[in-house]
């Protein structure tokens, strides 16, 4: 991968939920801080897979009787009942570790492990995890990574981890029996786990000092210290080592789908279908080959026949079971008022369909939510119907061409009136299209909001809708969760939303066990860190540009910079410099805000001074003071906490921008409706 990943998807319990899936996602993302200075965040996914390895493990007795265990008890009945109780922890741990690669359903492991409610163990998860990962491909490599990253702290309490790590150390003389290359892998394993900062870079010393000479312990811990955290840029590439975006396997999976799908229809070597099914190894991804197959159906009437009577055989010679047959039905039932947007006959089309499936008896029709009485989902009005499509268009160009200017050109032109509810629907649609794409298109996502400034009630809409259309999404993407998260941490850092925004999202999902409570939750914790936002703000890379992640911070800074400059005697010449080299017109609602809120701080209105003569050169535009004043509107709950009379001050320079002619005269003192008042911020 040219991107850096974000990390990978976090159970809903879990503190630190990075890239990815909540169900068999390649995911979760969870940021912990690198102790180099640089990014340490795991990416998702990798590639390959091999054969397992175990027995090591499973041996030695000074795992279970160790005094220093809160539940140690040296007499002979409790010492033969921890065995036992052990001896079943390891069984269940194996499935648990294997099933996880199978799956790479991140929250799934982490809710089984903490199930078994045996926390004083779980330096054996760790060991076998990795163990198993080591005598495997670079993508249970990756995973097994994530997966330690993610469940660190909230699941597996840091000394468990160090623990297992340790006993990893102390086993590699046996371990190197089996495999063969076990002081490289595991000293990037350790690597690893530094640059995540899952393990303290003490761990190699005091290790060392434990270690005899000539054992591959020691080699371990010096290979990792030397080979790999001692080299420049040794945080970036050892997050690389081990492969690509978790997406990429997603991606790939539909891409390979489409493709049998299509040269089945050119050849109708059903056999050879078939085998290309089972040859994709993703049982539990089956529904989209259904779904799929229906679109298809759907789109080239003439291979309808085919297509319905490769499904029927696939699921009589048990390649497709009955639940993916159903469920794939299913999923495209639920999104058919989006299908009759291009197939306006959609509707009656799926259910000849389906009467024809559940006549050749391999769909049971009974199982399905009745296509007629299927709730339908709100009507939008016209103009909302050709607004989502075009917004489509909009944010599609917008990744190829990554022209900012354009996107604003276009969402004014066909949002006149600056809608609320269209504003929503393009956030929406924004995230939407991005989660279903590469850490570029992600990254680009989060800049293109922070540059349209639309107003906090809108981009909380807008995750609203998301969050509520998540159980659907989770089909196509199954790491919605975890980018649902990111995105919403990635808002705040980038003072899109407040942290009480979060706040307001959350209380619209009020069961702990809804999606909204997940993200909500996942969100937290990715913020929860210290320097988190440093970290956020590079979990994408840089959407293409030389400058991963940091394109809109270093503006940030920049715009700080010059308006210091100034303020302590600088040209206005220099300073209508800098504002234009800055190259980000549709961003200067930022010069406004930081200015205001310089001015309303120091009550120095030598910013404001240069405002004026920014509007009146042309420099700043109606439109972008209009953004910067409301902008300064949304954090004077904040802001008051600082500088007491700043709701005062603010009505006073609305009022006298007004007068300047700066803002429309209609524009409101107010704040998402916390009217501004008599002197106080109600």
């Amino acid at each position: 991968m040219s991107t850096k990943s974000p990390r990978s998807p976090r159970s809903p319990t879990i503190h630190h939920l990075k890239h990815g899936p909540i169900n068999g996602s390649p995911l979760i993302k969870c940021e912990r801080h690198s102790n180099s200075g640089r990014d340490g965040r795991p990416k998702k996914g990798g590639s390959g897979g091999k054969g397992t390895w175990g027995g090591l493990l499973d041996t030695g007795d000074g795992f279970l009787l160790d005094p220093n265990d809160p539940n140690y008890d040296s007499s002979e009945e409790n010492v033969k009942k921890m065995t036992k109780e052990f001896d079943e922890y390891k069984k269940k741990v194996t499935v648990i570790v294997e099933e996880y690669f199978a799956t790479d359903d991140v929250a799934s492991t982490a809710n089984e492990l903490k199930e078994l409610d045996m926390p004083h163990y779980d330096f054996y998860f760790v060991k076998k995890l990795i163990s198993i990962a080591m005598d495997r491909h670079d993508k249970e490599k990756e995973m097994a990574a994530v997966l330690l990253s993610t469940l660190y702290a909230d699941v597996i309490d840091p000394q468990q981890v160090y623990k297992g790590f340790s006993k990893l150390v102390q086993s590699s003389d046996d371990l190197v029996v089996d495999i063969p290359d076990t002081v490289d892998v595991l000293a990037l394993f350790i690597a690893r786990a530094v640059v995540d900062d899952i393990l303290p870079p003490a761990f190699l010393t005091k290790e060392m000092a434990s270690q005899s000479e000539g054992s591959k312990g020691l080699e371990v811990l010096k290979r990792a210290q030397k080979g790999y955290l001692s080299a420049p840029l040794h945080a970036e590439i050892i997050e690389r080592r081990w492969g690509s975006s978790k997406n990429k396997t997603v991606d790939d999976v539909k891409a390979k789908i489409n493709n049998l799908l299509t040269e089945y229809i050119v050849s109708g070597d059903k056999m050879e279908a078939c085998r290309c099914i089972r040859d994709l190894k993703v049982p539990f991804f089956h529904h989209e080959i259904v779904k799929r197959a229906l679109i298809m159906a759907m789109e080239r009437p003439a291979a309808e026949g085919w297509l319905l009577d490769l499904l029927k055989e696939a699921a009589e010679v048990g390649v497709i079971n009955s639940s993916q047959i159903t469920k794939g039905f299913s999923r495209l039932i639920d999104t058919i008022e989006d299908l009759t947007l291009d197939i306006p006959s959609a509707k009656e089309l799926l259910q000849s369909l389906i009467s024809k499936a559940a006549s050749e008896g391999w769909l049971c029709a009974s199982s399905l939510t009745p296509l007629s009485l299927h709730p339908k989902k709100q009507l939008e009005d016209n103009a909302a119907k050709v607004f989502k499509l075009q917004a489509q268009s909009i944010i599609q160009e917008y990744f190829l061409t990554g022209d900012i200017l354009e996107v604003i050109s276009g969402l004014e032109s066909n949002n006149n009136n600056s809608s609320s509810e269209l504003n929503a629907i393009f956030v929406k649609k924004l995230v939407s299209l991005a989660m279903d794409r590469k850490n570029r298109e992600k990254e680009m996502a989060s800049v293109l909001m922070t540059s349209l400034s639309f107003p906090a009630d809108d981009i909380v809409n807008g995750f609203v809708m998301l969050i509520e259309s998540a159980d659907d999404t989770a089909l196509d993407i199954p790491v919605v969760v975890e980018d649902l998260a990111m995105f919403l941490a990635r808002a705040v850092v980038d003072e899109v939303l407040s942290p009480l925004n979060l706040e307001e999202i959350g209380n619209q999902f009020v069961r702990p066990d809804s999606i909204g409570s997940k993200v909500l939750q996942m969100a937290r914790s990715l913020l929860r860190p210290r320097l988190s936002g440093e970290r956020i703000l590079r979990c994408w890379g840089g959407g293409g540009s030389s400058k991963p992640g940091w394109e809109i911070e270093e503006v940030k800074d920049k715009i700080a910079k010059l308006l210091e400059e100034y303020e302590s005697g600088g040209d206005v010449r220099e300073a209508y410099c800098c504002i234009r080299e800055l190259g980000m017109p549709f961003f200067h609602h930022e010069v406004v805000k930081k200015a205001m809120v310089t001015v309303m701080e120091k009550k120095n209105d030598r910013l404001w001074g240069l405002l004026g003569n920014c509007f009146s050169a042309g420099l700043i535009t109606m439109n972008q003071m209009t953004k910067g004043f409301g902008r300064v509107a949304e954090c004077l709950e904040d802001l008051v906490l600082d500088v007491p009379d700043a709701p005062q001050q603010y009505a006073q320079y609305v009022e006298r921008a007004k007068a300047a002619g700066w803002l429309d005269s209609s524009f409101p003192v107010s704040n998402s409706g916390n009217e501004v008042e008599n002197g106080s911020f109600s």
